[in-house]
């Protein structure tokens, strides 16, 4: 009996061997279809493509040719005469040259926040499919506890049943030992059901990734480099940073656009009529220029107070990204110092049940004590598998925010 509860209880200590080769995360190729499909990313990349296309207008200008004709008909009072006249003229406004510059680096720089745009929503889907991948492992791996705690009862619940046969134990230690064993497979099927919930939901946001066979909780590993080394790193390709910068880049460059709008465009046309019954006939040019009293002024200042506003977003998304950084690299190596802590207190907990139920089966041991010792093995069990994943979880958090893990194939393409 020894040798098959040992496998059972120590299961947990054998993972670290082959969980050292495991990554514990999906395939790459289904996290880059799932990421390639995503909503939030082909929303962006829709956006991506609007800008590109508002380049092209803006580099083209919104002037026109505007086609003008009339007719009229002059009448000589002094002799009764009636001649009809026409004219008819071609008239485009013309973009300032120093307008024309600032309208090229505003879609230039719409393009890069769009794109900067479409790299933070990928990023943004990464993080959610990696919190929801490991939601998923900790039902899965609850799921698996109380399978084995289970089997263990009910294994548990046989030897009490010989011993009772073999007048060793009172009937109320057999009721006990199936109550207990009852209420695991309640609860199992509880958690299994839970497990079901999370599965559905992690496949209606990511279908592409199989959930079939979950991959064995990898070993966590140390956070190599101090917080300011992670900040430097992530910071240094940060997507959200990024666009926030670009979009403040833009509304700098939109203000500057208005200020040169104080003084509007010219319109140049020529224009030719033909007067007095075609006796007379007039070719020539002509040059207008609009005037405003106080709106070109107004919007000029509403789109600097609004770059002023767009370039405080931007350090307040940096001094956000940096406190969140040191919270994510805290986080990372608090939750490996717990699991650490967490894997010993595992290993006396097992070994102390294992010992607990030979104990109980030499007679050594009540049945009550037995179920305490294994009771805490399952907890302890539990604990270390939980505290594994948040473990692995926090340190891939920091990686994916350095890009060091699920990094866009085609990123380099989109520079």
């Amino acid at each position: 009996m020894m040798k098959r509860l040992l496998p059972l209880g120590l299961l947990f200590l054998l993972q670290s061997a082959s969980a050292d080769e495991m990554s514990g995360l999906p395939p790459p190729h289904q996290v880059e279809q799932a990421l390639a499909h995503n909503l939030r990313v082909l929303e962006a990349a829709s956006n991506l493509n609007v800008e590109l296309a508002n380049q092209e207008i803006r580099d083209s200008g919104s002037h026109e040719f505007n086609l003008r004709a009339g007719s009229a008909q002059r009448r000589i009072s002094a002799t009764g005469q009636q001649l009809k006249e026409w004219d008819v003229s071609l008239e485009r406004p013309f973009r300032l040259p120093h307008k024309m510059g600032i309208d090229r680096d505003i879609g230039v720089a719409s393009v890069a926040a769009a794109r900067a745009g479409m790299d933070d929503a990928r990023h943004e889907a990464s993080r959610n499919l990696l919190q929801l991948w490991f939601d998923l492992l900790r039902a899965h791996a609850q799921s698996e506890i109380w399978a084995q705690q289970y089997q263990i009862l009910q294994q548990q619940r046989d030897i009490v049943e010989k011993r009772y046969r073999a007048g060793d134990a009172p009937k109320m230690e057999l009721h006990q030992a199936e109550a207990v064993a009852a209420q695991a497979a309640m609860l199992l099927t509880q958690q299994q059901l839970n497990e079901q919930l999370i599965v559905g939901t992690f496949k209606a946001n990511f279908p592409q990734i199989d959930t079939q066979s979950l991959p064995e909780t990898a070993t966590p590993k140390v956070v190599v480099g101090s917080a300011t080394e992670w900040r430097q790193r992530i910071l240094a390709d940060n997507h959200e940073l990024e666009m926030a910068q670009e979009q403040a880049r833009t509304q700098a460059l939109i203000a500057s656009r208005s200020r040169a709008d104080r003084l509007a465009d010219p319109t140049l046309g020529i224009r030719h009529a033909n007067e007095m019954g075609g006796n007379e006939k007039v070719t020539g040019v002509y040059v207008s220029l609009p005037f405003s009293f106080g709106q070109r002024g107004a919007t000029a200042i509403a789109a600097t107070h609004q770059a002023e506003a767009a370039h405080e977003r931007a350090a307040f998304v940096q001094r956000r990204l940096e406190s969140d950084i040191e919270s994510a690299w805290l986080r990372a190596n608090s939750s490996f110092q717990r699991w650490s802590q967490a894997r010993e207190a595992a290993q006396i907990a097992v070994q102390n049940a294992a010992l607990s139920r030979k104990a109980y089966q030499l007679g050594e041991l009540g049945l009550t004590d037995t179920l305490n010792a294994g009771r805490l093995a399952m907890d302890a069990q539990l604990a270390e598998r939980l505290a594994r994943l948040d473990a692995n979880e926090a340190h891939y958090r920091l990686q994916l925010d350095a890009h060091e893990i699920w990094q866009d194939t085609h990123e380099d393409e989109h520079q």
